[in-house]
C-alpha cells in the first residue's frame, strides 16, 4: 500500500509540473522540460531518425492544423487521367491530386542545414498533419495502389509540404436528358474542407495551372468541350458546423454526347423498320396473314429496340428527344396496320362502289360510306332540278341494291308542238340527262388506296424527319 501511494503521489507531481503547451516552432535549444534535447549535428541522422525527433509528440501535434491567426492557405491542383460515364447520372474519374501548404512546425533549415527535402509515402502520412478535403457530390472514392496506397509526401527545409495521391471517384452529375442522345451536359466536381471552416482553412486553385488534362484522355460516349474552375463558400449540414461557411473549389466541365453509336444502333434500324412496314402496300389486300405478320413483327421489333435504349436511362418526368422519335415511328407503323385493316374490309365487299366523279375525294368518300355518297348526289341533283323548268328527276332506291335508276324526260315529238307556249319557237329545252356514275369494284378501290399509300406514307415520314432533325440540331 505504501508503494502504491508513493507511485500515485509521484504521478500527480509529474503531471502538475508538466508543460503541455504546444510549441509552434522547433529551434536548436527550444524544447520543453519533458522533451529530449535534439543532439547536434542532426545532418548525420537518417531521414527516419530525424523525422522521428522532429515530429515527437511532445513538440508536434499531428492532429491539429499549424497554429496561426490567419486561415491556413491550401493550394489545390488536380491532374485528370481518365473520365468515363458510369450511367446517365454518374461519372467516374481517375485523378492525381496535389495539395500545397506550409507547416512552420516542420521548418528544419537551422536544425539540419545540409539536409534536403524529406520525402515519404503512406508511412509518413500518419506522422504529420494533413488537411481533410472531400468531394461533396461523390458516391464513392478510393485511393489507388497495388501493394500500398499511391501517396507521396514531400517536406522542404522551410516547412512547405506537397501532399499527392492518386484516386478514383464516382460522383453524381445532374443531367438534362431532354435532347438525349443529342444532349450537352455540364457536370461539376466539388471539393470542400471538412473539419475547418473558412476562418481556419482556405482552399485556392493553383494560380498558373489549376488542372491538367491527360493528352491521351478519351471518353467513349462524350467529347470534352470546355473546362472552368471557380472558388466558392458553402455550408455543411452538421450540428457542429451550423452558421459556418466552408471553403469550396468547383471543377466544371462541359460534355457533348457522341450520337454516332445511337444513330447506328437505334435510329437507322428504326427507320428500316418503319420502311419495312410499308412493304404491306405491295401485298394484295386479301393476303391477311402476310400483312398482319409483317405489321405486328415490325411494331414489336420497334418496341424492343426502344426498350433496349431506355432501360439504362433514369425515370424522368419530361419527354426526351428519343421518346419523340419512338412515338413518331410507332405512329407510322400503326397507321400502316390500320391502312391494311381498312383496305381488307373494302376488298371483302360484294357490291360495287358508285362514285359521283372518278376523283380521290369521291373515291375515299365512297369507300368510307357509299350510302352517304349517294345522299350527297341526290341532294345536289334536287337543287339542280329546282332551277330547271323543263325537267324533273326521280331517284329510286331498290331495297339494299346499289343500282341507281335515273329516268330521263325525252324531248317532245312533232305531235306535241301544240303544247308549246305562245311566242316560243322551236322545241322546248330538254331536261338534263342522268349524271354519269363512275363505278369501281371493291378490289379496285383497295388497290387504289394501296397505291396512294405508297406515296403518302414516305412523303409524310420525310416531312416528319425534317422537323425532327431540325429540332435536334437547330435548337
Amino acid at each position: 500500500m505504501k508503494y502504491l501511494s508513493s507511485t500515485i503521489l509521484l504521478l500527480q507531481i509529474y503531471y502538475s509540473n508538466a508543460d503541455i503547451r504546444p510549441y509552434t516552432t522547433v529551434s536548436k535549444r527550444n524544447t520543453t522540460d519533458n522533451c529530449p534535447n535534439l543532439d547536434y549535428p542532426l545532418d548525420k541522422l537518417t531521414q527516419e531518425e530525424f523525422l522521428t525527433k522532429l515530429t515527437d509528440p511532445c513538440r508536434y501535434d499531428h492532429v491539429s492544423r499549424p497554429p496561426s491567426d490567419q486561415p491556413l492557405r491550401v493550394i489545390f491542383q488536380m491532374d485528370v487521367k481518365h473520365i468515363e460515364s458510369v450511367d446517365n447520372t454518374q461519372f467516374k474519374m481517375h485523378l492525381l491530386v496535389q495539395l500545397h501548404f506550409r507547416d512552420h512546425r516542420l521548418n528544419f533549415e537551422q536544425l539540419s542545414p545540409l539536409r534536403g527535402n524529406i520525402v515519404g509515402q503512406n508511412t509518413l502520412k500518419g506522422k504529420i498533419w494533413l488537411p481533410h478535403i472531400f468531394i461533396k457530390n461523390e458516391k464513392i472514392s478510393n485511393l489507388m495502389g497495388l501493394d500500398s496506397k499511391d501517396v507521396f509526401i514531400q517536406i522542404t527545409p522551410s516547412g512547405d509540404i506537397t501532399y499527392s495521391y492518386r484516386m478514383t471517384t464516382t460522383f453524381y452529375c445532374a443531367m438534362n436528358l431532354r435532347k438525349f442522345p443529342f444532349d450537352h451536359q455540364t457536370c461539376q466536381l466539388i471539393w470542400a474542407s471538412w473539419a475547418y471552416n473558412d476562418s481556419q482553412l482556405e482552399l485556392s486553385w493553383f494560380k498558373d495551372e489549376p488542372y491538367r488534362i491527360s493528352e491521351n484522355l478519351q471518353l467513349t460516349e462524350f467529347t470534352l468541350q470546355h473546362i472552368s474552375t471557380q472558388y466558392d463558400k458553402t455550408s455543411i449540414s452538421t450540428p457542429a458546423s451550423s452558421g459556418f461557411k466552408y471553403s469550396t473549389l468547383i471543377f466544371t466541365f462541359q460534355l457533348k454526347r457522341e450520337a454516332g453509336y445511337y444513330i447506328l444502333e437505334y435510329f437507322l434500324p428504326s427507320i428500316f423498320l418503319v420502311v419495312m412496314s410499308w412493304v404491306s402496300f405491295w401485298i394484295q389486300a386479301d393476303a391477311a396473314p402476310a400483312r398482319t405478320v409483317l405489321g405486328t413483327s415490325t411494331m414489336l421489333s420497334f418496341i424492343t429496340l426502344n426498350g433496349n435504349l431506355m432501360k439504362n436511362l433514369p425515370k424522368v418526368s419530361y419527354v426526351k428527344a428519343s421518346e419523340i422519335w419512338f412515338f413518331g415511328g410507332a405512329t407510322f407503323i400503326f397507321c400502316s396496320l390500320a391502312e391494311f385493316a381498312f383496305v381488307n374490309v373494302i376488298w371483302r365487299r360484294k357490291k360495287k362502289v358508285e362514285l359521283a366523279k372518278p376523283s380521290s375525294k369521291y373515291i375515299i368518300k365512297g369507300a368510307l360510306s357509299p350510302r352517304l355518297a349517294r345522299k350527297d348526289l341526290k341532294k345536289s341533283e334536287s337543287y339542280s332540278s329546282l332551277d330547271s323548268k323543263h325537267a324533273s328527276t326521280y331517284l329510286t332506291v331498290h331495297g339494299s341494291s346499289n343500282s341507281l335508276n335515273v329516268p330521263t324526260i325525252n324531248p317532245p315529238t312533232n305531235g306535241d308542238s301544240g303544247n308549246q307556249h305562245p311566242g316560243e319557237s322551236g322545241p322546248p329545252t330538254p331536261s338534263p340527262s342522268q349524271q354519269a356514275w363512275a363505278e369501281m369494284t371493291p378490289q379496285e378501290v383497295a388497290i387504289w388506296i394501296d397505291r396512294k399509300s405508297r406515296m403518302v406514307f414516305p412523303i409524310l415520314f420525310l416531312i416528319y424527319n425534317l422537323f425532327y432533325w431540325s429540332f435536334v440540331y437547330a435548337l
